[in-house]
């Protein structure tokens, strides 16, 4: 554990000349930086802040000691939602350990990997924390000239910021954890670092968060810097995973490290209640959900759900100025700092991009209907076939899967005859049909005639394909040509929305009164998707629409990973992934085949201790003393 401690200031240091803060650097070279200097200048100061910005979520490449941009928080190649049943990641499906029931101190897989993953991983959130500390260890004393105070200020409320979000990661993902405030120091000793109780470790968590709060309320931030808002939606996150049932005796209910003592669920539900009504009321600015909220009148027209749908997909490709609903996220150029490169790690192989985090089916099986209704797929055919003839889809469009499904489905999913980007030159004429081929084409008798030029048979490119049949569009950005260029849509970390589900998810949980404000919250957000209110006075059944909103709203987005580990759902829906194979005929006639001869990939839970990570093995060699997750050796 020393090691972790000890080359995080030098390493900080050295990232400072992408800085300009030129007069300061300029005085020494940059392999001699250190605190003095660092400290000697609000400016070079504000600009080592900036790398902490970087740096959120914790990755370091602990090779080269240097800062990756493809694990940091915001978009990367491997998404967070791979590690559940929603979507998977082709090229390294094995890195998603959770996934394959050998997650283990020693075998860490996506949560250690540098290079893909490993941005939830112990050492590199504590790296940046260390930095933090020196931030906040030494601001106090940085000589100011005139007009200075408010900027140092500001750079304390968002040092607390960023230092809350990061133990509060620790916590979503290990339970109690070693909480300090003060920087580590080289030669410490070590040997008698404990790990915090979950109770402790949400106390500081909650104490930095006030911090920022009492800070930053008063200004009005750069856009891209951390906020009031953006503390107050982290506030009603972290209250409500720790609200939940894992976190109250759901697992391991004597050991104090990931679980409450008895009787603090309900306090916790209503202080994550009280958190999100806090944003909601516009104690911290006024946001809003992006488009109409009120009831749709059904049924919708074509042209009212693709508006509905581009409504919702915008969210996440917009540029620039943000919309009414975005509380913080994480802005890219086009070069430097850290990159987005959604559309060539997501987008179709038919476009030389390279196909990643495909949905699955079951999850493409869970969006509804455009009329609000649960989506079958048994056509009088089981439920892994469906055919139709052409005259049939005349008569009757929702013979298709595709047809009839409710908006956000148009805006997450690329499946067999979605429309999407015009082709590059070298693919435009493999393309006739001009829409995202997922399926091949036959000829009327059942002979092939061409292979859909987004398979992993495309004469194209193969090695990027879908494996499940389906690319994931949410998230990428029309205007980028992912071949080419790095996308500059905003990652959206906190919105709006989050803050209205966690609020419905407290009010449900806590029943009576307080329901029917949770139903009226959730009926917010499926408005704005152009779907209808539900209605029940019933609490299992307000819980069991509340959980499926949040999985369809936060598609793709990451939180599915800590719903159902706080949920303890993991177990009743991890099982294997297969292939949806299309065959579209020349005469019009059309063959789903969900087949379970076509594996895409073996999944297995490995028992209730997979809800929490392990501390890595290397920390724990560090300092023998910790007291590791439990269930794991």
């Amino acid at each position: 554990m020393k090691k972790v401690f000890n080359y995080i200031i030098a390493i900080a240091i050295l990232m400072l000349p992408v800085t300009s803060c030129d007069d300061v650097l300029d005085k020494q070279s940059v392999d001699s930086f250190n605190d003095q200097v660092v400290f000697s200048d609000i400016n070079v100061v504000k600009a080592y802040l900036g790398k902490c910005y970087d740096r959120m979520g914790g990755i370091q490449n602990s090779t080269t000691m240097t800062s990756d941009n493809n694990g940091v928080l915001g978009m990367r190649e491997d998404l967070l939602s791979s590690a559940t049943d929603q979507t998977l990641c082709i090229h390294r499906p094995a890195n998603y350990v959770n996934l394959k029931g050998t997650q283990s101190p020693d075998q860490m897989g996506f949560f250690a990997n540098t290079s893909h993953g490993g941005y939830l991983r112990w050492p590199h959130l504590y790296s940046n924390i260390q930095n933090l500390n020196t931030i906040l260890g030494n601001i106090d004393d940085v000589p100011l000239t005139a007009g200075q105070d408010e900027l140092a200020l500001r750079l304390k409320g968002e040092a607390y910021f960023i230092r809350a979000y990061e133990y509060a990661t620790l916590l979503m993902t290990h339970g109690g954890v070693i909480l300090r405030s003060e920087p580590w120091t080289l030669g410490e000793d070590f040997s008698t670092v404990t790990r915090s109780s979950l109770e402790a470790t949400l106390t500081f968590v909650l104490s930095d968060i006030q911090s920022a709060i009492d800070i930053l309320e008063d200004y009005t931030m750069e856009q891209g810097r951390a906020n009031a808002a953006a503390a107050a939606a982290l506030k009603s996150r972290v209250l409500l995973f720790c609200a939940s049932d894992l976190t109250n005796g759901g697992y391991e209910p004597a050991n104090n490290l990931v679980s409450f003592g008895t009787g603090s669920q309900e306090s916790l539900l209503q202080q994550a209640r009280d958190a999100a009504l806090d944003v909601m009321n516009g104690t911290y600015g006024v946001f809003s959900l992006v488009g109409s909220t009120d009831d749709p009148v059904l049924p919708l027209s074509a042209s009212q759900v693709q508006a509905y749908a581009d409504n919702y997909f915008n969210i996440f490709s917009q540029h620039g100025k943000w919309n009414s609903e975005t509380i913080w996220g994480i802005q890219y150029a086009l070069t430097g700092g850290n990159a987005n490169r959604a559309n060539i790690w997501n987008g179709p192989n038919g476009y030389h991009n390279w196909g990643n985090n495909n949905p699955t089916e079951p999850a493409v099986r869970s969006f509804e209907m455009a009329d609000g209704t649960p989506f079958v797929w048994d056509n009088g055919q089981g439920e892994y076939l469906r055919t139709a003839t052409a005259a049939e889809l005349a008569a009757d469009p929702l013979k298709s899967p595709y047809n009839g499904r409710e908006p956000r489905f148009y805006s997450i999913v690329l499946y067999h005859g979605a429309t999407w980007q015009s082709r590059p030159s070298d693919a435009a004429a493999f393309d006739p049909y001009n829409k995202v081929q997922t399926g091949h084409f036959y000829n009327p008798d059942g002979t092939l005639k061409i292979q859909g030029v987004d398979t992993r048979q495309g004469l194209i490119e193969a090695w990027n394909g879908t494996k499940t049949g389906y690319y994931l569009k949410k998230l990428m950005d029309p205007a980028t040509q992912g071949q080419y260029f790095n996308n500059t849509n905003t990652w959206v970390e906190f919105r709006y929305a989050e803050v209205l589900l966690n609020y419905a998810e407290a009010c449900i949980e806590l029943g009576g009164a307080d329901l029917q404000p949770g139903l009226d919250a959730l009926n917010m957000v499926r408005n704005r998707a152009g779907l209808p209110d539900r209605v029940t006075t019933d609490q299992a059944q307000a819980r069991e629409w509340l959980r499926h909103e949040r999985a369809i709203e936060f598609f793709a987005e990451g939180h599915r990973y800590y719903d159902l580990r706080r949920w303890m759902e993991f177990e009743n829906v991890v099982e294997d992934v297969y292939e949806m194979k299309v065959k579209e005929f020349t005469n019009g006639d059309f063959e789903w085949l969900y087949d379970l001869d076509a594996r895409a990939d073996a999944r297995t839970w490995g028992g209730d201790h997979f809800y929490w990570l392990p501390i890595v093995r290397d920390e724990m060699n560090k300092a023998p003393q910790l007291q590791q997750n439990p269930g794991y050796n």
